[in-house]
C-alpha cells in the first residue's frame, strides 16, 4: 500500500480536530440549553419500583379481584386461591388441639386434687399411727396390771386366802390384756404401712406432673400445627403488600398456578422516580441528595419536587428514547430523581417529563428550555 502524502495526513488531522470541536460544542449547547450555570436539564420517563405479587403455595385461582389499571390499597385482597382442602386441614388441626387442651385441663385439675389429697391423707395416717401407738401403750399398762394381779394371787392359793375362781379370773384378764397388746401392735403396724402407702402420693404427684408436661407438649405441638395450617389458609388469600396500581396481570380465574408463580405486578405510586441521562461532561457536578424539579406536559405550571437518589457509576451510550438527536453521540450516566410526593397520584409510570437539577445553592430555579 502506498504511503499517504503529507497533505492527506494533514487533511485527516484537520477533519478529526473539527469533529472533536463540533462534538464539544454540541455537548456544551446541550448541557446549557440557555440555563444559568448551576442548573442541569435532562429528560426521561416516570418510573416506579415494580412489585411482583406471587403465591407461596400452588392452587387454583378461585377469584381474581384486581386487573390492569386498578388502584389498590395495602392489605386489599387481590386473588383468592381454592382453599377447600386447607380449610379441612385447619378444622382437623383445631379439633385435635381442642381435644388435647381439654386433656391438659383435666390433668391439671387431677393434679390439683392430688396436691390437696396427699397432704391430708398423710396427716390422717400420722394421726392413725399416733392413735395406734397410744393404744399399744394402754394395752401394755392393762397387761402389766393383769400380770401383777396374777402374780399376787397365785401364792395365796396355797394358803387358801383366795379361791381358785379368783385366780382363773385374773389369769383370764391377763390373757385378754396380752391379746389386746397383740391387736394394738397389729394396728400400729397397719398404720405405719398406711402412712408409707400414703407417702407414695408424692410420687403419684410427680408422675402426674410429668404426664401434664407431656400433654402440654402435645397440646403445644397441636397448636403449632393449627397455626401452620391457618397460616397456609391465610396465604391462599393474596393481598396487596402496598398501595399502588396494577400494571400487569399474568393469570385468570380458573387457572392452576405453581408456588412462586407471578400473578400480578404492582407499582407504588407514592414512590415514583424520573430516570434521566446526564452527559459525562456534567456528571461530576452531581451528587446525591441534590434538589431537583420535575415538569410534565400535563402540568406545565406545577413542578414536582424531587431528590437525586441514584447516580450510575458507569457510563453508557445514550438510549434511543432520548428525544434530542444530538445527544445520541455522547456517553451519558443514568440518574434517578425520586419524587418527594405525588399529590393525588397525578404522575404515573411511563409519563415523559423534564427535570432541572440544581447543583449550586445560589442559583434561582428556571423552567426547562428545549
Amino acid at each position: 500500500m502506498a504511503k499517504m502524502s503529507r497533505k492527506t495526513v494533514l487533511a485527516v488531522a484537520l477533519i478529526l480536530i473539527a469533529v472533536a470541536a463540533g462534538i464539544y460544542a454540541v455537548q456544551r449547547l446541550v448541557v446549557s440549553r440557555g440555563l444559568p450555570e448551576g442548573l442541569i436539564q435532562a429528560n426521561g420517563r416516570i418510573e416506579g419500583d415494580h412489585i411482583t405479587i406471587a403465591s407461596k403455595f400452588a392452587g387454583r385461582v378461585q377469584e381474581l379481584l384486581a386487573r390492569e389499571g386498578d388502584t389498590v390499597h395495602a392489605g386489599q385482597i387481590l386473588v383468592r386461591l381454592d382453599d377447600v382442602q386447607i380449610r379441612t386441614r385447619v378444622e382437623q388441626a383445631r379439633r385435635g388441639f381442642e381435644a388435647l387442651a381439654s386433656q391438659v385441663e383435666a390433668a391439671h385439675t387431677s393434679l390439683a386434687v392430688l396436691n390437696l389429697e396427699v397432704p391430708l391423707a398423710i396427716e390422717a395416717a400420722d394421726a392413725g399411727i399416733s392413735s395406734a401407738r397410744a393404744a399399744v401403750g394402754g394395752a401394755r399398762a392393762v397387761e402389766d396390771e393383769a400380770r401383777r394381779d396374777v402374780e399376787r394371787i397365785r401364792p395365796l392359793i396355797a394358803e387358801q386366802a383366795v379361791s381358785r375362781q379368783q385366780l382363773d379370773q385374773a389369769e383370764a384378764k391377763w390373757s385378754v390384756a396380752k391379746n389386746e397388746i397383740t391387736a394394738a401392735r397389729s394396728r400400729l403396724t397397719q398404720a405405719v404401712k398406711e402412712l408409707a402407702q400414703t407417702e407414695l402420693g408424692w410420687k403419684r404427684i410427680r408422675a402426674k406432673e410429668t404426664e401434664v408436661e407431656a400433654l402440654e407438649r402435645q397440646r403445644d405441638q397441636a397448636e403449632a400445627g393449627l397455626a401452620e395450617a391457618e397460616s397456609v389458609l391465610a396465604d391462599l388469600t393474596i393481598v396487596a403488600p402496598t398501595s399502588g396500581t396494577i400494571t400487569t396481570r399474568m393469570v385468570d380465574t380458573g387457572e392452576v398456578v405453581v408456588a412462586g408463580a407471578p400473578l400480578l405486578e404492582l407499582v407504588d405510586l407514592d414512590h415514583l422516580y424520573l430516570k434521566v441521562y446526564v452527559p459525562e461532561v456534567q456528571i461530576g457536578k452531581l451528587r446525591l441528595d441534590l434538589a431537583a424539579r420535575i415538569y410534565t406536559d400535563a402540568f406545565p405550571d406545577q413542578p414536582f419536587d424531587a431528590t437525586v437518589r441514584y447516580i450510575a457509576s458507569k457510563a453508557e451510550f445514550t438510549p434511543k428514547e432520548v428525544q434530542t438527536p444530538d445527544e445520541r453521540v455522547k456517553l451519558i450516566f443514568a440518574v434517578k430523581l425520586y419524587l418527594t410526593a405525588n399529590p393525588a397520584h397525578r404522575l404515573t409510570p411511563g409519563l415523559p417529563a423534564d427535570a432541572v437539577i440544581k447543583w449550586r445553592d445560589d442559583v434561582a430555579w428556571v423552567k426547562p428550555k428545549w
